[in-house]
């Protein structure tokens, strides 16, 4: 019997954490044939776990600890996988995939890394891989580029979709802090991790955007061709220039087609205070997508959190449940656009030295950017150490290409009148921009 034969799918789970438990709670209140009557009832059947003694909502006779247990058990027509990491993740999605049963993630990374083979797989077993959980929590992105849109070429995808550094530049922004101790702060209110890495050094990110530019450019995206750059360089000066300058920072995961190519990135960037995009603050997500048709969307909420990411798994389920045998291929070009490389994109520059104080410093900085077509817009000079002997001056460019920029960048931080080259950041391009 099919699973669209059925009056009744069976539900598996492959982790039962803080997500799968909400997940679980679900199930066994009958959430979903309260909120869609009608639709075929989703019944848990099994939940794999770790460790068997933990306390967990789901009955004890329903749990193991054996993969197996859900993915060849013929009970089970949902396989729903929320351990995390790439493995053995990837590896329990395929095989689930090639028994015939649907799967839905909230796995970013095993996407990210694997989706090329695993939704040829779905295809090929005509199943369906479902995963709007994996990027912005709660918030429906996914769907829209996998469905609403796709009669729209997408010009662009620009988001903030790490709720970590978004709450931590936040804290930054609002209140002078440090990196280091606001960070801290994160971990102990469990908005970071214990090893912050995959959030604060952009990975998490990273693997996000790709998953997105995917869907919207139906192409290939490897990760290696991701240009990436976490926050913990962002420092309390740089916050404070920014906003002397009439910008925000923000994380900024983007990908936009130019010059017929698609270029990809993660990177602090400095937001002109007057687009809604600076005004998203704490642990929220947005994303902005432009379509050639729709024009621009804007899709924020939680972007993280059991419930949210839970809602987001629920939904997924509820798609199979409406309709178990519908397949929806993926977008897919007959001529995907190429990726580009992070060198020739083009944008205003945030530069901060740390200068001698003496005469001709500027002049000197001036030359080696002229030389390289770059040109000063505007010039802060801050307040000088007379001590050290020191002083920062803060400049922005007009528009450059990166290639020049971090060349320009070699040369002056390898100049005798530059203590430190402090910081590079990005203006991100919004129509006319304050700087």
């Amino acid at each position: 019997m099919t699973t669209s034969q059925r009056e009744s799918l069976g539900v598996g789970l492959l982790g039962v954490g803080v997500v799968g438990s909400a997940v679980a709670r679900a199930l066994l209140d009958g959430r979903t044939q309260k909120t869609v009557p009608g639709s075929h009832p989703l019944v848990l059947k099994r939940a794999v776990v770790r460790n068997l003694e933990a306390e967990r909502p789901v009955p004890s006779e329903l749990l193991s600890d054996e993969l197996s247990s859900v993915i060849d058990n013929p009970e089970v027509d949902i396989v729903v996988e929320l351990m995390g990491g790439e493995e053995p993740a990837s590896s329990a999605i395929a095989d689930a995939l090639k028994a015939g049963k649907h799967v839905i993630t909230a796995n970013k990374e095993a996407i990210a890394k694997n989706g090329d083979e695993l939704i040829a797989l779905a295809e090929a077993n005509g199943v369906r891989l479902l995963y709007e959980a994996a990027v912005g929590g709660g918030i429906p992105i996914i769907g829209p580029l996998s469905s609403d849109l796709l009669a729209n070429q997408v010009q662009s995808l620009r988001a903030i979709i790490n709720g970590t550094t978004n709450y931590i530049l936040t804290r930054m922004t609002a209140q002078g802090e440090a990196f280091g101790d606001v960070l801290a702060d994160a971990q102990a209110l469990g908005y970071a991790e214990s090893d912050p890495t995959a959030d604060v050094d952009g990975w998490d990110a990273m693997y996000k955007i790709a998953i997105l530019a995917r869907l919207a450019y139906g192409a290939s995206v490897p990760l290696d061709s991701i240009h990436r750059e976490g926050i913990q360089s962002i420092t309390a000066a740089d916050i404070g220039n920014a906003a002397r300058l009439g910008y925000t920072i923000k994380l900024i995961a983007a990908a936009r087609l130019e010059d017929g190519g698609l270029l990809v990135r993660v990177h602090p960037a400095l937001i002109p205070n007057d687009v809604p995009m600076a005004k998203v603050d704490g642990v929220l997500n947005v994303c902005e997508i432009e379509g050639d048709l729709v024009g621009p969307l804007w899709l924020q909420g939680r972007g993280a959190g059991p419930e949210a990411t839970a809602s987001a798994v629920l939904g997924d389920m509820i798609r199979v449940a409406r309709a178990p045998g519908s397949i929806t291929p993926p977008r897919k070009l007959s001529s995907p656009p190429a990726l580009l490389d992070m060198a020739d994109y083009e944008c205003q520059y945030y530069l901060r030295l740390v200068a001698k104080d003496q005469p001709g410093v500027l002049a000197e900085v001036a030359g080696i950017l002229a030389a390289k077509n770059i040109s000063i817009d505007s010039v802060l000079q801050m307040d000088s150490d007379s001590e050290l002997g020191t002083a920062d001056i803060v400049l922005t460019t007009h528009p450059a290409r990166e290639r020049e920029v971090q060349q320009a960048v070699e040369q002056i931080s390898s100049a005798s009148s530059i203590e430190k080259f402090a910081s590079l950041l990005r203006i991100e391009p919004y129509g006319d921009s304050p700087a």
